[in-house]
């Protein structure tokens, strides 16, 4: 691991130059910032018993479903579309370390985008009637289950952009991938439901993929490690596989 760091600092260079990077980061912050002003606005004309922190963050898919493919489609598609990736693997570079550092530069971006949108809380606390009180952990607890969802949503993004020289393509399937787990993982107990017998394994898994049901756990102040050991290791298999894609097609030491 030598030369990630070095990677790294190329891969981030290239992002902040890249014009789809801005894109994300407008659309980005100018949707969240729309719909954090339209929770405010639902809760001052109907008042809820949750925070409008806690509804902020159940809609969190939103803007994953079109970052993470303009994040990531670039990172291999592009430079197997120009030839540079074979002038990249003639260095003295190994494949893993170019994965994990165009994941590393992609991740840390996500996670400089969500950490903007800590301003939308702090104004809040900072407008919030007085005596009213503010409880800071659901949100950290939030925050938390973005950075370790971000991880395998990204990885997904890369594992898309390893599959194919094409951005496009790359950028489908990443929005595919994450939509299915996302959606598909939440939507098995409706599928569940309608099942006669039901399956035990089913139900179980139903409700280890419920990405929405995790993030309201954790918007809650509850962190299940269960939830943090699938979308870690999940990520971590999809690495893997974006490595040995890479290997096999372009033949990296």
């Amino acid at each position: 691991m030598r030369h990630f760091f070095t990677l790294l600092r190329h891969e981030l260079w290239k992002l902040f130059i890249s014009p789809s990077t801005y894109i994300a980061a407008f659309l980005f912050l100018l949707i969240m910032g729309f719909m954090f002003q339209w929770i405010l606005d639902l809760y001052t004309s109907n008042p809820q018993d949750e925070s409008p922190s806690l509804t902020f963050f159940k809609s969190f898919f939103i803007p994953v479903f079109f970052m993470v493919p303009l994040l990531t489609m670039r990172s291999i598609a592009d430079e197997r579309n120009s030839g540079t990736i074979e002038n990249l693997m003639t260095t003295p570079v190994t494949v893993t370390e170019v994965i994990l550092a165009k994941f590393s530069a992609a991740y840390l971006y996500y996670i400089t985008l969500w950490f903007f949108t800590a301003c939308f809380h702090i104004l809040f606390f900072a407008y919030a009637q007085e005596g009213s009180t503010i409880d800071p952990y659901p949100i950290f607890g939030g925050y938390i289950y973005i950075a370790i969802s971000g991880m395998l949503f990204l990885s997904l993004g890369i594992f898309a952009s390893s599959l194919t020289s094409s951005q496009l393509i790359a950028g489908i399937v990443s929005f595919t991938l994450v939509f299915g787990f996302i959606v598909g993982g939440s939507s098995l107990e409706e599928l569940i439901i309608v099942m006669e017998p039901r399956p035990q394994w089913l139900e179980d898994l139903s409700r280890h993929t419920n990405s929405l049901e995790h993030m309201n756990d954790f918007s809650s102040g509850v962190i299940d490690t269960r939830a943090i050991v699938l979308y870690i290791s999940c990520a971590l298999t999809a690495l893997f596989l974006s490595i040995l894609i890479l290997e096999y097609r372009e033949g990296g030491a």
